[in-house]
């Protein structure tokens, strides 16, 4: 991975060593690059002109751009975590918590656990289903499906949860063809921490915890039994540092 920036080779130089970076940052003072990619923020102004939209090309051995993340505001912006989850799940070392549920195993895990804010992040409840049990699918009907809730908060914006494809089982002693899950699969959303003066100010000299609240609703069934429905709670926590209001060396700052 590497970053490229309208800054000076200054700039991200003293950026870097303060924040221990360690991945190639790219000077591009004049937005060349900027602009040939078609993501220069054509509303900056004073120091700001010549800014880059902020997100991510994901680009091939080929040189062809395979896919892109990109938000419409400077303030929000993917994680690294949540790209790479999303292009490479197998690489991702996400943080994971162990969630006592009857009939199934559910363990909720998170692409990043420190973020600034206007960070977009994914979390997801990984669900692992014993041998010859399901759980019905979004959209059943005559059953309950498995559902995430999320509670909202004035501190980030939710996503609708993604869920899987599902398998049609064929229940024998009713002659019915019922849309399920099995197995093990991810129940997943992306989070948006807000930007918001609000949120800035709440974040102090300490920063924050930021917990994210829902529940797992769901009615596990084997071969025989259709247990009664249930509901755990579940939750994902983040840490949100202060903001860095360091500057560069008045010298080498944009004029």
């Amino acid at each position: 991975m590497a970053a490229i920036s309208y800054d000076s080779q200054a700039i991200l130089k003293d950026f870097a060593e303060r924040h221990k970076i360690d991945y190639p940052l790219l000077a591009d003072p004049d937005s060349k690059i900027i602009a040939s990619y078609g993501v220069l923020n054509a509303e900056a102004t004073g120091m700001q002109k010549g800014m880059a939209l902020p997100g991510y090309f994901y680009i091939g051995a080929d040189g062809i751009i395979r896919e892109k993340f990109f938000e419409a505001k400077y303030t929000n912006r993917f994680t690294a975590n949540n790209v790479v989850a999303k292009l490479f799940p197998e690489l991702v070392e996400e943080a994971s918590q162990r969630v006592e549920a009857p009939h199934i195993a559910v363990e909720t895990t998170q692409s990043d656990s420190t973020l600034a804010p206007g960070s977009r992040f994914a979390l997801a409840a990984h669900i692992a289903l014993p041998k010859d049990v399901h759980v019905y699918a979004p959209g059943v009907k005559g059953y309950k499906p498995i559902q995430l809730e999320l509670q909202p908060s004035p501190d980030f914006e939710l996503a609708p949860p993604i869920y899987p494809s599902f398998k049609i089982l064929y229940l024998q002693p009713i002659k019915e063809e019922v849309p399920v899950f099995e197995g093990t699969f991810n129940i997943t959303a992306d989070v948006k921490l807000s930007a918001s003066p609000d949120f800035m100010k709440s974040l102090g000299t300490t920063g924050k915890t930021v917990t994210i609240s829902g529940q797992l609703l769901y009615q596990a069934c084997d071969r025989t039994t259709c247990y009664l429905p249930t509901s755990i709670p579940v939750n994902w926590r983040v840490q949100v540092p202060p903001l860095d209001l360091q500057r560069s060396p008045e010298a080498i700052r944009h004029k």
